[in-house]
């Protein structure tokens, strides 16, 4: 089982070093190998992406990522900055399906920012399509407005688009994952106002018909927004595209008390997957041993059971978490009267420990 361990920028390198050091702990025949990703990879070959961080990932089994991204290479031209190094991997590997479960651990409803009853028991899976969408539409760039209230203007205009296929296989990768929780979908989308999104909805409403056991209900995204703070156990599995699902994933991710506790797969038909925390590199704490690697230790779980076929190796990991929380064990982000603060290294260290 070959792992291409990409650690990249600001805290990237210190919470891959937690997870590393886990799944060492597990005693399987893991082979992992890493290399430069993002600004280090800029730095080191001049480009955030270059082709031996890529034929490594592509000749993985798995692929376990950090973070990339740090204000000081803003200045550079888009196509060399750090964020590029995740959206090539997505696309040359294939990756469309990203996995985001927002889960609120026991020990942690009071570090949720609503009330414990809101969020007590909080289990929500946020399956977002990975490789469409504003982020990868075709024409974009910048000119002269030909038109609208400035024509002459400088103008920046990005295209939002979606074919059949790409909504028809993301919808039964959530209709399929919801069979193996609680039987709801909620699509969301912007009907109303975006042709795009009409096309979702249509899609998503023709595929349901091939899951009659599973609950389908639709959802304005701005609506969408405002029952994950008013009502979230209302949800079970939400699906969406791009843009919107990395918005209401991170909002979720205010839910379970840190966005440092939530982790993600992405996937492709394969089951090749790329694992990371769904926060981002954090530049401005990076060094000081004060950041969360529980995010990317779950993530790491998530590639064992969805691409590596170790789910008892996952479940071990899992349980370790719960029994580190259960000890009051917390890093700052999720700190509170009465518990220990311990650093990056500390919570990496306690779950190694807490795997026997």
């Amino acid at each position: 089982m070959k792992i291409a361990v990409l650690p990249g920028d600001g805290i990237g390198p210190e919470i891959t070093s937690a997870a590393v050091k886990v799944l060492q702990a597990l005693g399987l025949k893991l082979e992992l190998e890493s290399a430069p990703v993002g600004g280090a990879a800029y730095e080191a070959a001049g480009h955030p992406l270059p082709e031996s961080t890529l034929n490594l990932a592509r000749a993985a089994d798995a692929i376990l990522f950090g973070a990339v991204g740090d204000w000081k290479y803003d200045t550079l031209d888009r196509p060399l900055r750090p964020e590029q190094a995740i959206l090539g991997l997505r696309k040359h590997l294939g990756l469309f399906a990203n996995f985001r479960p927002a889960i609120c651990y026991e020990q942690l409803t009071a570090a949720s920012s609503l009330k414990p009853e809101l969020v007590a028991g909080l289990d929500i899976l946020i399956i977002r399509e990975l490789t469409g969408d504003i982020y990868f539409g075709q024409p974009r760039g910048r000119r002269q407005a030909p038109d609208g209230h400035f024509p002459g203007a400088e103008e920046a205009f990005d295209t939002m688009r979606y074919t059949r296929p790409e909504v028809e296989r993301i919808a039964r990768v959530a209709f399929e994952a919801a069979r193996q929780r609680s039987r709801r979908v909620t699509s969301v989308d912007k009907a109303n106002v975006l042709e795009t999104f009409q096309l979702w909805k249509d899609v998503v409403t023709e595929v349901h018909k091939d899951y009659p056991d599973v609950e389908l209900s639709h959802m304005y995204v701005d609506n969408a927004a405002m029952q994950l703070v008013k009502a979230p156990k209302a949800f079970d599995v939400i699906v969406t595209g791009n843009m919107f699902g990395d918005i209401l994933s991170d909002e979720a991710s205010m839910l379970t008390g840190s966005i440092g506790m939530l982790p993600s797969a992405s996937l492709n038909d394969k089951k090749q997957g790329l694992y990371e925390p769904s926060h981002g590199s954090a530049p401005d704490i990076a060094g000081k041993g004060v950041a969360n690697p529980l995010a990317t230790i779950l993530s790491a779980a998530m590639m064992l059971r969805f691409s590596l076929g170790q789910p008892e190796a996952a479940d071990r990991i899992e349980a370790a978490v719960r029994k580190v929380l259960a000890q009051g064990l917390r890093t700052p982000d999720i700190w509170s009267e009465g518990t220990t603060r311990v650093g990056t290294r500390e919570m990496g260290e306690a779950v190694v420990r807490a795997l026997d």
